[in-house]
């Protein structure tokens, strides 16, 4: 008999799902004195008959679905939804009909992939709307408020828009986004009156950086702009409906939340706390802010699986201790599973005071399916449950997919499942030695534990930090060790007191405790971000590495034989793939007011008309340069006058950037290539890019090809969707620019010519 309180070991593997017969040997190697190539196909044979035992193929078909949401979002126009969810429906009742058949995995991943397409093409369909195409400035707008946003210089808000009226344009908004002065927002649930300026959805500032113009038509926002003037309060022609009056009053609630932070707490210290409870991190200053993402501990700022977690297990082991004071309760009644069904509540209301979000919803999502996993007695930190909780946030969010916060926090959550199903059975083992017991016993193993979570969510996020934001964190682990301990066991637990506390005004203590956690945090932050060598700077790479990436962590966290090794090499190499990517020559933005030349020195120089620092500030990230937008470094070798600029490529040839038309004769005489916003003359004999082209492409990025370029562009070659509509009458532009064939000069004599030489 099993000695109680000693782990079991399970004889069919570590998950408990393996196979018996053939496949019990799957982790061995060549059977010897056999044939080399026959004894490794019988092992590859035996390892892949293990990874398709019973239970191994749920966690694959949410990596289908997703991959189903990818093709969407590759597609170059909308597709037709009817014809997408037919397809989707006859792949689905096949793969059931095949459910005996040996093609029942195949098509089963098969329909999982046509109910991903399906599902975004439905989803895009359902929240259609109209999204502005051309800045318009002066246009008269009422509405309600629909959400507020008090940042660190502006604040911002969303109005939902009942009337609209601009000059020379009948379009018509659902939703704006407008930036104020601070201290100017209106209240969450007001109807008000006022002007603005608006302008397009802001399109991706390079080819392969994020889109945000995406994000913002899943949000129902189809324009942001600023407010000109005064704003007006009036009376609304209506209620609002009740979605509003819920959005003000949880508004009003967390505004009550940060002003009794407020009374205790200031600065960076006060913005952090109110990050961490109601989801508001805009008004942390930028070189805190810049100092927790070197650091790594940027994803603290952001409401994630780990603070659902810490919420969820606050209130889990509390109620639980709580309830355990009881004896007729601990002995003749399930308090484990009524303190997760609290500690689901809480996490639910969290979900709901932090604003619901996206990133917010899917970590609910995760935790919900841990505790309910509790309640039914199931095991809770599985595969199984990584699999429900991606299949559920992706089918009510499927633009979840494209965002970091998605792919960083599964890609994490994805490392520290394989570690809780095989390295946790390994080192919370009973101790064989009394050196290790006692190693045990002064918290050993909880180091270790920590120690190793930190670094697999660190590895395995890497890749998404490097493509968005072109960066690692190379001292991650470290300041994760030294900060989220106190996160963890102070700041949180504090702040969910204070919340308690606060009705009865016996809150101050709590946030003056979360404020001395929320100091070691920053401290250890700026720390690591000064030591040599934080900043890890990336390069921008394309999107085939970052797929390949994504398989091989997929490859190597769900496979469980040694073939899970195949996802490591598939990993290097598109780390490898990711690192030789070439960088392009030249970066022009979308509006033709500004130019990137990468000259003999290798590094960027820039060609400004226009201020627009964010634009640079991505530009020489993706370039991993780590001068800032202001550096007078980056005007050098660069001409300019009051009718443009030219600076000089590697090999010697100028390009041009001209800002009034009457520069343009000589610019087309005396560069190789010439920028402008304006339209180009017929007869220019350098190569072009003109607003012709910048209005069908977008911002554009040149790579040297021969005496030409390669041109990528931000718009596809017809490209078409929802959220990025192509204009009408657009011409169609190759991927490419090569200088213009010389022309044939007129031989013809003139007659004064003529009459000098009789």
């Amino acid at each position: 008999m099993a000695e109680p309180g000693r782990p079991q070991r399970v004889s069919q593997g570590i998950a408990g799902t393996w196979p018996t017969g053939r496949s019990a040997s799957a982790g061995g190697f060549a059977p010897a004195g056999s044939g080399l190539w026959p004894g490794i196909v019988e092992t590859l044979r035996a390892w892949a008959s293990a990874e398709a035992g019973a239970g191994r193929l749920l966690p694959w078909v949410p990596v289908a679905f997703g991959g189903g949401i990818a093709l969407y979002f590759a597609a170059d126009h909308e597709p037709v939804l009817w014809v997408v969810v037919a397809t989707a429906i006859a792949l689905m009742l096949g793969a059931v009909l095949l459910r005996r058949s040996r093609l029942f995995a195949s098509a089963l991943v098969i329909a999982a992939v046509a109910a991903g397409f399906a599902m975004a093409t439905w989803k895009t369909a359902r929240i259609a709307h109209t999204v502005l195409a051309k800045p318009l400035y002066s246009v008269s707008l009422s509405g309600f408020v629909e959400t507020r946003d008090i940042r660190e210089r502006t604040d911002r808000f969303v109005l939902r828009v009942s009337a609209m009226e601009a000059q020379r344009s009948d379009v018509k908004l659902e939703r704006v986004r407008l930036s104020v002065r601070k201290g100017t927002a209106p209240e969450v649930g007001s109807f008000v009156q006022l002007k603005a300026r608006l302008l397009p959805p802001i399109s991706p500032v390079r080819p392969g950086s994020y889109d945000f113009s995406r994000d913002m038509f899943f949000q129902g926002i189809g324009a942001s702009g600023f407010v000109m003037g005064a704003i007006t309060a009036s009376v609304p022609p209506d209620a609002g409906g009740l979605r509003l009056r819920y959005a003000a009053f949880m508004q009003g609630l967390r505004d009550a939340i940060d002003a009794r932070i407020r009374s205790t707490l200031e600065g960076d210290n006060r913005a952090i706390a109110t990050a961490l409870l109601t989801g508001r991190r805009d008004a942390i200053t930028a070189p805190v802010n810049d100092a927790m993402f070197i650091s790594g501990l940027g994803h603290v700022l952001s409401i994630s699986g780990y603070h659902m977690a810490v919420v969820a297990g606050v209130v889990f082991f509390a109620v639980r201790a709580l309830l355990a004071l009881i004896p007729g309760l601990a002995v003749g009644f399930p308090i484990k599973k009524w303190s997760a069904a609290a500690a689901l509540a809480a996490a639910a209301f969290y979900l709901l005071l932090s604003g619901a979000e996206v990133a917010t919803q899917r970590s609910f999502f995760m935790t919900a399916v841990v505790l309910i996993a509790v309640m039914v007695d199931r095991r809770a930190i599985t595969f199984r449950t990584l699999a429900v909780a991606a299949l559920i946030v992706l089918a009510v969010a499927p633009e979840a997919l494209v965002h970091p916060s998605f792919q960083m926090s599964f890609a994490a959550t994805l490392g520290l499942v394989a570690l809780v199903q095989i390295g946790m059975p390994n080192l919370f083992a009973s101790p064989d030695h009394s050196a290790t017991a006692r190693i045990a016993m002064w918290g050993g193993r909880e180091i270790a534990m920590l120690f190793l979570a930190s670094l697999i969510a660190g590895l395995a996020t890497t890749p998404y930090a490097a493509f968005h934001f072109h960066r690692v964190t190379p001292y991650g682990v470290l300041a994760n060790l030294g900060a989220m301990p106190v996160v963890s066991a102070l700041v949180m637990p504090a702040g969910l007191l204070g919340l308690l506390a606060a009705p009865f005004g016996l809150d101050g203590v709590f946030w003056w405790l979360m404020g001395i956690g929320i100091d070691w945090m920053v401290m250890v932050s700026r720390w690591v971000a000064s030591l040599p060598g934080a900043i890890g700077r990336i390069p921008a790479f394309g999107i085939a590495p970052l797929i390949a990436a994504s398989l091989g962590i997929v490859v190597m966290g769900l496979l469980r034989t040694p073939l899970r090794w195949s996802g490591g090499l598939v990993l290097l190499a598109a780390i490898l793939w990711g690192l030789t990517a070439r960088s392009p020559d030249i970066l022009i933005a979308g509006d033709g007011q500004s130019v990137a030349v990468r000259g003999r020195d290798g590094h960027l120089h820039m060609i400004r008309a226009g201020k627009d620092n964010f634009l640079l500030k991505e530009w020489l990230a993706a370039d991993a340069d780590l001068r800032d937008a202001g550096s007078p470094s980056l005007a050098d070798g660069v001409s300019c006058d009051e009718a443009g600029c030219v600076t000089p490529l590697a090999d010697g040839r100028l390009v041009a950037l001209a800002t009034r038309i009457d520069a343009l004769a000589d610019d087309c005489s005396r560069a190789a290539l010439v920028v402008t916003a304006r339209p180009a003359p017929p007869d220019c004999a350098a190569m072009v890019v003109d607003r012709q082209r910048l209005a069908a492409q977008g911002g554009l990025a040149l790579t040297r090809r021969g005496d030409g370029f390669a041109v990528q562009a931000v718009k596809a070659r017809g490209a078409d969707r929802p959220w990025a509509p192509a204009a009408a009458g657009e011409a169609d532009f190759g991927a490419s620019l090569a200088p213009p064939a010389p022309r044939n000069r007129d031989a013809t004599p003139s007659e004064a010519d003529l009459q000098a030489d009789d």
